[in-house]
């Protein structure tokens, strides 16, 4: 009896085989042979084992396509102004657990960012220092990171490793990753 990567392997081979035209020239078109009684194929009676029965699906069973809400990305806000009223406010996607350096094009970020809204489901680490590394303590005697869960934030007081903190103009990047 075929296991299923071997029936998967040879259908997708006799798929493309099928699928892929074949180009002959006149020289390489070949005469019909004749054969013989012996090399007919015979054909194989399968027991009752060992023939396919189809499976029934229940309707719980059956797939339903799921609709993408409008919001399917999740993106972080942050402002170096206040968020309410919106002030020097930038959205940035968040990808799950990839760090976002306040460099290059936002880096008019850097050491600026007074606040953020941080998605529902979500956890972001904001750094002090590039490459979303915690470094212990920083220039200002502070942690060098905090974490905040969905919401608005004021880092003017923030929840540190150490209690409250004033993260205020202090990240350099973050990273975010849902809960």
């Amino acid at each position: 009896m075929l296991n299923s990567k071997v029936l998967f392997a040879l259908v997708a081979l006799v798929s493309f085989a099928s699928a892929t035209p074949v180009r002959r020239s006149a020289a390489a078109t070949a005469t019909p042979v004749k054969r013989s009684a012996a090399a007919t194929a015979i054909p194989v009676k399968r027991s009752a084992a060992a023939t396919a029965t189809p499976i029934k699906r229940s309707a719980a069973a059956t797939a339903t396509p799921i609709g993408r809400s409008a919001d399917a990305s999740p993106s972080v806000e942050v402002c170096t102004g206040s968020l309410s009223p919106a002030n020097g406010c930038v959205t940035i996607p968040v990808v799950s657990d990839e760090c976002v350096d306040l460099n290059g094009g936002l880096s008019f970020l850097n050491k600026e960012i007074s606040n953020a809204l941080v998605p529902d489901g979500f956890i972001c680490t904001f750094f002090e220092d590039f490459g979303c590394i915690a470094s212990g303590t920083g220039n200002s005697g502070s942690d060098s990171e905090v974490i905040l869960q969905g919401g608005s934030w004021d880092f003017f007081e923030v929840p540190g490793l150490s209690g409250t903190e004033d993260f205020n103009d202090l990240t350099s990047s973050f990273t975010c990753s849902p809960l």
